[in-house]
């Protein structure tokens, strides 16, 4: 289960300092009042931005382990949530969607490759957009579809992570790259008698 580590460091910044090392989980979030095995479980290497780790924890008892992501990291996709809103932007500001297709990805990854990955993550991003809850409901206005509407609402080029600390306590029902939430699987069939 992904929890949020509050930080204001960026991707740079948490492995320049390794600061997954003062992550701290006080108490079990299935056992609030303890009487579990809850313990420090390790950490866990993010394949991007290099260097990164996510501490963990584990409770025996219920089975779960707790992961920590900080702010920068997206969470259920590679990378920071400033990469990603980068990406998005550029690909807004775009004159089509091949054209930041080619600019973003000058890697090995072919054209439409590199447009199924632009794609992908405008996808993610718009489609949080229209479920984040309104920030202002007072001002009446509707809500920023694109994430460059957004950064100028919010006033800063780092809006995906200004709205993971603004929406803490809605992150579980949020979708990814932001929130936590994910779809549950079916049950696995009984075994056969």
């Amino acid at each position: 289960m992904q929890l949020r580590h509050p930080t204001l460091l960026t991707g740079e910044q948490y492995a320049a300092t390794q600061a997954w090392r003062g992550a701290r989980l006080e108490r079990c979030p299935n056992h609030p009042d303890g009487g579990c095995s809850f313990a420090r479980h390790g950490t866990y290497t993010r394949k991007t931005p290099r260097n990164i780790r996510v501490a963990r924890w584990y409770c025996r008892e219920s089975h779960t382990t707790f992961n920590l992501l900080p702010d920068c990291l997206a969470a259920r996709l590679p990378g920071t949530l400033d990469t990603l809103e980068k990406v998005v932007a550029h690909a807004e500001q775009s004159e089509s969607l091949t054209a930041a297709a080619k600019a973003l990805r000058r890697d090995a990854v072919d054209l439409p490759g590199a447009i199924r990955w632009v794609r992908r993550r405008i996808r993610l991003v718009h489609r949080l957009l229209a479920t984040v809850p309104d920030l202002h409901p007072e001002r009446r206005r509707p809500r920023a579809k694109k994430i460059t509407a957004l950064r100028a609402r919010l006033g800063t080029d780092r809006a995906l992570t200004t709205l993971r600390r603004r929406l803490a306590p809605q992150l579980p029902a949020l979708p990814m790259p932001l929130g936590f939430q994910h779809k549950m699987g079916h049950d696995p069939p009984p075994p056969s008698a």
